[in-house]
């Protein structure tokens, strides 16, 4: 008896074994599972596109940022357009300033020369500077002119 009890019992255990089996090979091949395994492609297709899309898009902003700052301190950085313009502005004023010292620096010279070889204008140095005179002549110094014909106000106490 026992051996027919444990054929029963196996045949209990394969039947009910065979039947979860079927039970889930039915889940396995349910039409919502099915549907999903059919569109996780296209879904994981979509997310990496998204993903690529956002990152291009970040990647877009960042160069555009780059791009700004760079044409800022292209424009107002140390070396930027403005502290150019400045440069060739203090240079032009510098360059008229040089033109005009080179002028008084000619003329100073040609004064030099005359002062060295022209005996007239010796002459002329010494009674302007030192007051010299030539005999028999004399000099007048008149003081510097003051305004006398409108006298300032006295301060009233």
């Amino acid at each position: 008896m026992r051996d027919t009890e444990r054929e029963r019992l196996k045949s209990e255990v394969s039947a009910n074994v065979q039947t979860r089996l079927e039970e889930g090979s039915k889940l396995r091949n349910s039409p919502q599972k099915t549907r999903l395994s059919a569109k996780l492609p296209e879904l994981v297709g979509a997310a990496k596109d998204r993903v690529y899309l956002w990152r291009r898009r970040a990647a877009t902003i960042a160069a555009g940022g780059l791009a700004l700052m760079m044409a800022y301190g292209v424009i107002f950085g140390n070396n930027g357009l403005t502290a150019y313009a400045h440069k060739r502005e203090e240079a032009k004023v510098l360059q008229q300033q040089m033109v005009q010292l080179q002028r008084d620096n000619a003329r100073l010279h040609e004064h030099i020369d005359h002062l060295r070889n022209d005996p007239d204008t010796i002459e002329q140095e010494a009674r302007q500077q030192l007051h010299y005179t030539r005999v028999g002549e004399v000099i007048y110094t008149l003081p510097k002119s003051t305004s006398t014909a409108n006298p300032a106000p006295a301060a009233k106490p």
